[in-house]
């Protein structure tokens, strides 16, 4: 599968707010990777160096370069409807 079309998720399998995020972007049928910092070494550099050197999850990724840290439901529906729409 091309992941590059794909909005990737980086989070944990424990963090409440990671699996938040998911369970919203499955409700609205959105295709997307999910990276798991703590098994995937690039995944966690990756968040730490957009994150100033935090592990913050979720650090959600869209196509177009968008990055959204912890974001709320609101917030995570919100850039869904922007950058989601074909």
């Amino acid at each position: 599968m091309n992941t590059s079309n794909l909005i990737q998720v980086y989070g944990t399998n424990w963090c409440p707010d990671s699996l938040r995020s998911v369970r919203l972007l499955r409700s609205q049928n959105i295709l997307f990777e999910f990276i798991d910092i703590e098994t995937n070494e690039s995944g966690r550099r990756y968040v730490e160096s957009v994150n100033h050197g935090f592990r913050s999850v979720p650090t959600i990724v869209f196509p177009n370069g968008i990055i959204l840290v912890e974001p709320s439901n609101q917030e995570l529906l919100q850039a869904i409807e922007t950058n989601c729409l074909d």
